[in-house]
């Protein structure tokens, strides 16, 4: 049941999105709300009912920021944002379109593995660099490989 989006026990499901281009990972800053603007996230949003985890990050980020992307795969950890609603993050790749900060959002930024603190995360997100990181390195042992 890794992909259900709520279950009728568990929590609401937020995805977030390490979204991967060319050896590079999308960063976008908040705006709002007041407590989390001006600092960093990987895009994303809540689950709908009946969505799964997947496809709540691929309908998110077209929303969020104009691209079609593909949920690759869910990277380790889950994290209570509050009670009730768990965040849990995932690989995608950029399948159309240029990403722009069309909500909740005022700048985007592709970061390599070296500039992953260059940015001030929400906590959570910082969490989860490490395996961002392990991404990155993947994609580029894959690049060079070609």
């Amino acid at each position: 049941m890794d992909q259900a989006s709520e279950t009728t026990t568990g929590p609401r499901i937020v995805v977030g999105g390490a979204l991967i281009r060319d050896g590079r990972v999308l960063a976008a800053r908040r705006s709002a709300p007041e407590a989390v603007a001006g600092r960093w996230e990987f895009p994303g949003g809540k689950a709908e009912p009946g969505e799964t985890e997947a496809q709540a990050l691929e309908r998110e980020l077209l929303e969020e920021l104009g691209v079609r992307a593909r949920a690759l795969r869910r990277l380790p950890g889950a994290w209570a944002v509050r009670p009730g609603l768990e965040l849990r993050f995932w690989a995608a790749e950029l399948l159309s379109g240029e990403p722009r900060a069309l909500e909740d959002h005022d700048e985007l930024r592709w970061l390599g593995a070296a500039e992953l603190d260059s940015v001030d995360w929400i906590e959570h997100d910082r969490d989860v660099l490490p395996h961002v990181a392990g991404l990155l390195a993947d994609e580029h042992d894959a690049q060079s490989a070609r």
